[in-house]
């Protein structure tokens, strides 16, 4: 009897602890009412995804992701200055993202160059944020917002500058579209043909710095990626469209932040878990149906090709 008590109560402790799991990650008591009074968090993501989706594939098309994260490393050194000296941490934020933006599109057009450039910024950025921390002496949930995000900080003012920050930014790259394209899939010809790449370059790391410092209140310094490359790298897996790309690569956003949010409001951990979830998730189904579609092509031209050599040298009797 004594055995088994013995043997019976590790594994009813190990129960307890992954019933007390899951209730911290899924709790849905009082949903309908979190949802309504978050509702500003809630479209903050969907304007959000729309900015990362339209952002993300000019992003990938430049192969600049590396470039994202240093601009927010950056961006996260801003905002935690703002935080200490008792200023705005979006504005503090902007800042940081717009300086390191502007530092990565002026020294360093060529890819190797900006590469070097970020390698530079990013340890830095990285840094200076975690000494500004240290000196702060407020509430600790400041200081973790700042890395992982948080869904109950977006006000009706803050709902606002996003709006027109996306209006903002939608309407930049709209205008640059075609130069743009032209520039990101062929850079050595766009050059040959006269197309401005510093000045390109200069506005598409200023966008890319506005974007980040919108995407950095919600999903956090550390996880904005999953935000503004996931979503437009599983686009890419399926389509080789761009404009079926840019949809896409939207809608995936939309699902990975505002499925993401959702499903923050039913448990206590940080937003970022929920987000980054979801959009590997996303890319890993892209990524499969991606493969499965390759190889059924790669199957069709082998059989196409038998047939054609077949057809022009048939066997001789």
């Amino acid at each position: 009897m004594i055995l088994s008590t013995v043997v019976i109560s590790p594994v009813l402790a190990a129960s307890q602890q992954q019933n007390d799991l899951l209730s911290r990650i899924f709790v849905f008591d009082r949903y309908s009412e979190l949802v309504q009074l978050l509702q500003n968090s809630i479209l903050a993501g969907a304007v959000l995804g729309i900015i990362g989706g339209f952002v993300g594939m000019f992003v990938m098309m430049r192969d600049h992701a590396f470039a994202v994260h240093g601009v927010s490393e950056m961006s996260f050194a801003g905002a935690a200055l703002a935080l200490l000296l008792g200023y705005d941490v979006i504005t503090g934020s902007m800042i940081g993202s717009i300086i390191s933006a502007l530092l990565i599109g002026m020294m360093g057009v060529k890819k190797s160059e900006s590469n070097s450039v970020i390698g530079a910024l990013m340890p830095f950025g990285l840094g200076l944020g975690i000494l500004f921390l240290s000196l702060y002496q407020g509430r600790s949930a400041n200081k973790f917002s700042l890395l992982t995000g948080q869904i109950v900080s977006v006000d009706g003012d803050q709902l606002n500058a996003m709006i027109a920050g996306a209006i903002v930014i939608i309407a930049i790259l709209t205008l640059i579209w075609r130069p743009l394209s032209f520039a990101s899939l062929d850079p050595e010809v766009a050059q040959a043909k006269g197309v401005p790449m510093r000045t390109l370059s200069l506005v598409f790391m200023v966008v890319l710095g506005i974007a980040v410092a919108l995407s950095v209140q919600v999903v956090g310094s550390l996880l904005v990626l999953a935000l503004l490359i996931t979503p437009s790298a599983a686009a890419l897996q399926v389509t080789a469209s761009p404009l079926k790309a840019l949809i896409l690569s939207v809608i995936f956003a939309e699902l990975a932040i505002v499925g993401g949010i959702l499903l923050a409001l039913a448990g206590s951990l940080p937003i970022s878990p929920y987000v980054t979830s979801v959009s590997f998730v996303i890319y890993l189904i892209c990524r499969i149906i991606g493969g499965i579609r390759r190889r059924h092509s790669a199957s069709g031209r082998i059989a196409r090709q038998t047939q054609e050599d077949a057809h022009h040298h048939p066997a001789s009797v």
